[in-house]
């Protein structure tokens, strides 16, 4: 392999997803990291605890000693192949610590080592992370928005992704957003959220330009939180109401929230588990919005739940669910949308179909 330099040039490297190899401790990768790291520690978490210790109440050599005395023999041996198998990926890729100090280099010797040149990043996780933040900040600021908005169920996300320049901020929380908008797979952190949401801005506004679509969010997306300026961005911004037939609409979240979900679960999870996890999800999403439903009503819904549920077990028909689906719209998201659009009607700039958005936003 030829011998590429150490980089500092973080904005090619998240504008081309170039992989990188995080070898921090896993507590420190699980905190936050970015989109395309691997976390291949030089220490795991209790031998970096042992060296940290050592390191403020003996001193930086001390410490470097201490390590190459937890991490060596098979141990190191083990470590340096992580590493190798990675580098045989990602030729292309970089490595970083924290800061770019001890572990990166020392990371990068030993495979140099093992006879491999691969180049570290500068400043580490720290500079990386800094650099996302700052940007950030100041792409919100002079990025125009459109913002997507509409009932619950008229398919927003599909839509969005035809328009130009889309930012999918519920794809990069893996939530839908909703009581009913938790996904098979965890969300990431706050600090994960945070650096998926800079990417996507750096990718939206150093590749295609142009106003970003963003689909209309509430300060949460399920426990991730937007950044408050780009929320006063949004809150400003002009609106595309996306409209659709009940009965489309009522498709649309049986296809996402009931067959796709019971998929996902399933194949996590195994055919009984899945299902049991599944239907598991659904009433306790439900259960969730009691005291906004009220007690009648939320019986009433809950009983149509389960009928739903019991038919697509016996014989798996979903369309039982229709029923809960569509009083859930009329009666609980449907009132509560319709009076929040009424406090945005001014911000209003084209409403219809997806043809009429896709159309009228790429003209």
């Amino acid at each position: 392999m030829a011998s590429r330099p150490d980089t500092d040039d973080y904005l090619s490297l998240f504008l081309n997803d170039v992989p990188m190899m995080d070898v921090r401790a896993p507590i420190e990768f699980s905190k936050g990291s970015f989109p395309l790291a691997e976390n291949a520690p030089l220490m795991n978490d209790e031998e970096r605890h042992r060296v940290g210790i050592c390191y403020k109440e003996k001193g930086q050599d001390r410490a470097i000693e201490l390590g190459h005395q937890l991490v060596s023999g098979d141990l190191k041996a083990q470590r340096i192949e992580a590493w190798k198998r990675f580098i045989a990926r990602h030729p292309d890729g970089y490595l970083f610590c924290f800061r770019g100090g001890l572990r990166s280099r020392l990371t990068q010797q030993w495979i140099r080592d093992a006879g491999i040149d691969y180049p570290l990043i500068t400043g580490g996780y720290k500079a990386l992370r800094r650099f996302l933040i700052d940007n950030l900040e100041s792409q919100v600021a002079s990025s125009d928005f459109r913002i997507l908005s509409g009932r619950t169920g008229t398919g927003k996300t599909r839509v969005l992704q035809r328009l130009p320049n889309p930012v999918d901020l519920e794809g990069l929380a893996n939530h839908r957003g909703s009581s009913f908008g938790r996904q098979v797979t965890p969300q990431p952190s706050q600090i994960d959220f945070d650096n998926r949401l800079a990417v996507a801005m750096l990718k939206a506004t150093h590749k295609v330009g142009g106003p970003v679509s963003l689909e209309d969010e509430s300060r949460l997306v399920g426990r991730c939180a937007l950044p408050g300026t780009l929320r006063e961005k949004m809150a400003k911004a002009p609106m595309m109401v996306l409209e659709q037939p009940m009965a489309e609409r009522v498709a649309i979240i049986r296809e996402d929230y009931v067959e796709n979900m019971l998929a996902d679960y399933c194949a996590r999870d195994g055919h009984d588990a899945g299902w049991q996890n599944f239907s598991d999800y659904l009433l306790s999403a439900l259960d969730r919005i009691r005291k906004r439903l009220g007690g009648d009503r939320h019986r009433e819904f809950r009983e149509m739940m389960v009928q739903a549920l019991e038919l697509q077990q016996d014989n798996g028909e979903t369309r039982g669910h229709d029923a809960w689906i569509q009083a859930l719209l009329e009666h609980y998201y449907d009132p509560m949308y319709d009076y929040q659009l009424n406090q945005k009607k001014g911000r209003i700039v084209v409403q219809g179909s997806p043809a009429t958005i896709v159309d009228w936003a790429n003209q």
